[in-house]
């Protein structure tokens, strides 16, 4: 009965299913010793070898916690679907195609199938994970299910997408006049994350790790180390990069004003008022609330311009957006390298840049800074610019006291 401490109070009922454990377990003792007679490895259940991987990779310290997160997800997904009680070892190829075939028909958190891409993810995690188990013995040299699958779901590398600087003073203006609702989990600080991560080309976790004490107003730089709320993709990834003019405006005023962070993350969690100091991961719903605000706002993809939709505006465009604006920027009235752009995002030679950045840019707009200033652009946002703007006036009505 539920509540209940024990299984059954019958004696003689209690006796049979002690039997039949017995048996069981005798049986499985006797598997193993004919699987060690033969020199066949024992059995090794999948919940139970994911739970040592996934602490053998925290212990390891190699890897993100983010991204040991996002594996632990992933297995979660086999573990549903092949048992927790599978054995490695049994695990087809056959079944991992089934697999594959249960996830196409997933949908994502926005309600659409699993794309390719995201399927590759799954697999990838699986075949870490036996990359992991035949080290360990867990399974036979040699041995993969998901290596021996000779159609993987196909990936289309898609088209990169940015914003020309027009669109990302609009989107930054947008995100300055956002007024979060009065939810406690609400972010507050809208426009100087966005005007962090348009202004520096950081990546997502690096931005949200950032502390106060990596902004310095007086040398004007910021600064991407590794510290105790993460690590850093490589070592190249840390790095010293200038304070843009626009972007110290921004921080200085949100660092010194009445929304000051309380502690030493410059953007922590909102639950930090109650669970004590913590970082910031999730900002998906952010982006999608000022994007709404923004309006109609436009997306460069490859050579096609494009109305931004929900879900579009990720802070990996952002990225794209800053050396787009970036490499049509001055160095002491030259064209600014492209090394020195691949320092400041963190990369290890010129070779990403040239590939998927360098092509960026079709609104030619050359300077001796970054920024993106909406009112420089009033000709080319026009009509959107004055309906944000009248939006906002009219929000600060409702808000205003009556009396």
């Amino acid at each position: 009965m539920p509540g209940d401490r024990v299984a059954t109070t019958d004696a003689r009922l209690a006796e049979v299913l002690c039997a039949q454990r017995l048996a069981d377990l005798s049986k499985q003792h006797a598997k193993n010793q004919e699987r060690a007679i033969h020199g066949l490895l024992p059995q090794a259940r999948l919940a139970k070898v994911v739970e040592e991987y996934l602490i053998a990779r925290a212990k390891a310290g190699v890897v993100t916690d983010e991204r040991i997160e996002a594996g632990q997800a992933y297995l979660t997904r086999a573990i549903e679907f092949f048992g927790p009680r599978a054995d490695l070892a049994q695990i087809t190829t056959r079944d991992v195609r089934k697999w594959v075939e249960n996830l196409k028909t997933r949908d994502n958190r926005r309600g659409e199938r699993l794309s390719g891409r995201t399927v590759r993810y799954y697999l990838n995690a699986l075949s870490h994970l036996y990359r992991w188990a035949r080290s360990e013995g867990y399974v036979p040299q040699g041995y993969s299910p998901v290596s021996d699958l000779t159609e993987k779901p196909r990936v289309e590398d898609p088209e990169k997408i940015w914003l020309e600087v027009p669109e990302a003073a609009l989107f930054l203006e947008a995100a300055k006049t956002y007024r979060p609702g009065k939810d406690y989990a609400a972010i507050t600080f809208a426009y100087p994350l966005v005007a962090t991560l348009l202004l520096t080309g950081g990546r997502r976790s690096e931005v949200l790790g950032l502390e106060v004490s990596d902004v310095s107003f007086d040398r004007k730089t910021i600064t991407f180390r590794p510290n105790d709320w993460r690590r850093l993709k490589t070592k190249r990834s840390h790095r010293t990069i200038r304070l843009w003019p626009q972007l110290e405006e921004i921080l200085r005023t949100y660092t010194f004003g009445a929304s000051a962070p309380p502690g030493r993350l410059l953007f922590p969690s909102p639950s930090s008022l109650v669970t004590g100091e913590a970082r910031l991961y999730d900002i998906r719903a952010l982006m999608d609330a000022v994007t709404a605000r923004a309006g109609e706002l436009y997306l460069m993809e490859g050579t096609q311009r494009r109305r931004a939709e929900r879900g579009d505006l990720r802070t990996k465009m952002f990225r794209h957006t800053y050396a787009s604006a970036r490499l049509q920027t001055l160095d002491e009235g030259r064209p600014v390298s492209v090394y020195t752009v691949s320092k400041e995002l963190g990369h290890s030679d010129t070779a990403m840049i040239e590939r998927v950045y360098g092509h960026l840019g079709e609104i030619r707009h050359r300077a001796d800074v970054v920024e993106y200033r909406a009112e420089q652009y009033v000709k080319q946002l026009g009509r959107r610019l004055v309906e944000l703007h009248a939006r906002e006036r009219i929000e600060a009505g409702s808000r205003s006291p009556r009396h």
